[in-house]
């Protein structure tokens, strides 16, 4: 988990009882959110790798029997932390979008920053250069109260307005890609706003525990 502070609801990843099964938190400090979400080759640069390398192999070490993140522009570094570990390593719901594109023309992502998440963090999901076009992404509001407070590490924020927000960035990728089935929520901050977004858009929504591979795993250890 990121180095954070902000209030975390059920259904959100770093909330033990969003899970059905027992959760191991491994905070990486100094992984601030501003120092996660940023460009590709901000991340690279920023020497984060080493240290969620070191805390996958903390958690393998205490036994778990899966590893995922809690931002989905982690999934920058998939290849070198599955590479560290001897357990299935899911870092972003991003990696659900080469069989999402097998199956339906177009896909949509939510993001907490579509300036950030740029094709370098598609491919890194596997996105072929041909499907990239075929992948909406939108944001949600920059300066509005769920950007800011999560990507500003706040200790407490408003979480109707962050409801509101992220709805209203749902239905306007609705708007821009009518003929969309699904949608992938690339922040794990996210899915506790996931029935408002179906009611709101009718599109099929993803969020991280609906990764195939992390259903197997945790169906694996019951």
């Amino acid at each position: 988990m990121l180095d954070t502070r902000f209030p975390r609801p059920v259904g959100d990843v770093g909330n033990p009882a969003s899970w059905p099964v027992a959760t191991l938190i491994e905070r990486v400090e100094g992984a601030w959110p501003r120092t996660v979400v940023q460009s590709a080759a901000g991340l690279r640069a920023s020497g984060m790798l080493q240290a969620f390398v070191l805390a996958a192999r903390e958690l393998e070490r205490q036994g778990a029997c899966a590893i995922t993140t809690s931002c989905g522009f982690l999934v920058l570094l998939q290849q070198e932390l599955q590479a560290a570990v001897g357990v299935p390593v899911v870092t972003s719901s991003l990696l659900q979008l080469p069989e999402l594109l097998r199956t339906e023309g177009r896909a949509g992502v939510l993001t907490i920053s579509a300036t950030c998440l740029d094709s370098a963090y598609l491919a890194a999901a596997g996105v072929g250069s041909e499907r990239i076009g075929q992948v909406v992404v939108q944001g949600v509001e920059a300066q509005g109260e769920f950007a800011g407070a999560i990507l500003g590490n706040h200790a407490d924020f408003d979480l109707e307005a962050a409801r509101i927000e992220v709805v209203a960035a749902a239905v306007a990728l609705k708007n821009r890609a009518p003929e969309l089935r699904t949608v992938v929520l690339e922040c794990t901050n996210m899915p506790p706003y996931a029935d408002a977004i179906r009611q709101a858009t009718g599109l099929h929504v993803l969020g991280l525990a609906d990764s195939p591979v992390l259903r197997g795993a945790l169906a694996l250890d019951r």
